[in-house]
């Protein structure tokens, strides 16, 4: 097995720290101390596993600075950026402490003469391979509804992000969660594949979660399939933002950078294809690369910033081939198009129009600050084009009439459907897609017994 992992600073390119990777005995003792606690935690009341996510949530505030400047150092977000993750994951935590009798209760089941109903039991030990673009809430939003349905987790976290993924296992202890029960697996990336094969076969390991690439994610799938195992796969995303005419166009040109710029662009739910009906095309273009253009890029750790540099060295430059490929197929460059020239992995926000299907930037995940500009004909081409993706994870569309938009969005295939408003995750609702973007579901009731045995009782 691979000896070490070394983590950079994308600002600078700056080695930050070298971590031995673990043998496989260190990962044997792992799974079997987390199967134990698990055990023993999974027989824990209701009542005992809230009070712990009441505890969580004010480590979480307490954390938030110290946190944020290790994410910013780590994976290359701006601060605020950073500190949002500990916020929103403090409030998910309240969410489920505040609703979690409603949504693992027993629920009554009215037949006569008999008295049925159905219960929501733990399962046990988690596998959780979590990706790094949201070191922090990336985790919490499967690793909360886990631990309060009575779960362990094993936690294998991107390599680049490895000093994130150890103070989150400490952070778990500093709420008061027993020792084993959320344990971080440091692996090196060539060694990923074989270990995450192993560990699901395991018999100790109940079910898998992964969010990442389609390719780890069929492997990770496969995995669960032979072994008969409960999985679910949030994969890659082009969601599509659709502007139609009639919309309020500045409201909707605004909205398009933040939903495309955010986090430099490093999320599976950025808006990424940009369809706009004729009529109002030119309008919103003008706007959005005017928008596009005025971002702040540098470092990080200054207030001024709004985007970052990209994680890692490698993902900048397949950044720049799926542009250069899209511009070669027929795509117009509006603005940005290359690297900033300075120390660290910076990539100027990215506008280009007349894409189509066909062209690297609609038919790949893009994940970086680069936007793809289509025109629809009409509504109906707006459909095609946006159903035009192997990806179905979530759309935004943009109106003056709710009920066209909602008509519009049954006829695209997704997974959440946002009007008037940008596509994000929330705690009240269930996060997961369609098509190549995954199945299964994170977040709101669905994101709880996701990771339980629905078990039915029925007694004369």
């Amino acid at each position: 097995m691979t000896q070490s992992i070394t983590t950079i600073n994308p600002a600078t390119e700056a080695v930050l720290k070298t971590y031995p990777a673990w043998t496989s005995e260190q990962i044997e003792v792992a799974v079997q101390q987390g199967h134990v606690a698990a055990a023993t935690w999974g027989r824990q009341s209701l009542e005992t596993r809230v009070t712990a996510l009441r505890r969580l949530a004010i480590v979480l505030r307490e954390q938030s600075a110290v946190f944020a400047n290790l994410i910013t150092e780590e994976m290359g977000k701006t601060l605020a950026e950073a500190a949002g993750e500990m916020e929103k994951s403090a409030v998910t935590a309240l969410y489920y402490a505040d609703h979690a009798e409603r949504i693992l209760g027993d629920e009554p089941v009215q037949i006569s003469g008999v008295d049925a109903w159905v219960s929501y039991e733990p399962i046990g030990l988690v596998l959780a391979v979590m990706p790094w673009n949201f070191p922090v809430w990336q985790v919490m939003r499967f690793a909360i509804p886990s631990i309060v349905a009575g779960n362990g987790i094993l936690l294998k976290h991107s390599p680049n992000v490895t000093g994130c993924a150890l103070a989150l296992q400490q952070l778990f202890l500093d709420a008061g969660l027993p020792p084993n029960l959320i344990t971080t697996l440091v692996i090196a990336e060539p060694d990923v594949p074989a270990a995450v094969d192993r560990l699901i076969a395991d018999d100790r390991i109940a079910a898998v979660t992964m969010t990442g690439s389609n390719r780890a994610g069929a492997a990770v799938g496969a995995a669960a399939g032979r072994a008969s195992k409960k999985s679910v796969l949030e994969l890659g995303g082009s969601d599509a933002f659709v502007v139609l005419d009639g919309a309020d166009v500045q409201a909707a040109a605004a909205a398009a950078v933040k939903a495309r710029f955010h986090n430099a662009g490093q999320s599976c739910v950025c808006a990424k294809r940009f369809i706009v009906s004729e009529s109002i095309a030119q309008e919103f273009t003008e706007l959005f690369v005017k928008g596009a253009r005025a971002l702040v890029t540098g470092d990080p750790t200054d207030p001024a910033t709004q985007i970052g540099p990209l994680a890692r060295g490698d993902l900048r430059d397949a950044l720049q081939s799926q542009i250069e490929r899209s511009i070669a197929a027929g795509a117009t460059l509006l603005a940005g198009g290359r690297s900033v020239e300075r120390d660290g992995y910076y990539y100027l926000p990215t506008v280009l129009n007349g894409v189509m299907p066909g062209m690297a930037v609609f038919d790949e995940e893009t994940f970086g600050p680069v936007a793809a500009i289509s025109v629809a004909r009409d509504d109906d081409d707006a459909i095609r084009l946006a159903n035009a993706s192997q990806f179905g994870l979530s759309v935004s569309i943009w109106t003056g009439s709710k009920e066209r938009g909602v008509k519009l969005a049954k006829a695209i295939t997704s997974g959440a459907v946002f009007i008037n408003a940008i596509t994000a995750s929330d705690a009240r609702v269930p996060f997961g897609g369609t098509k190549k973007s995954g199945y299964g579901r994170e977040l709101a009731s669905s994101g709880v017994r996701e990771f339980t045995n629905i078990r039915t009782f029925w007694t004369v």
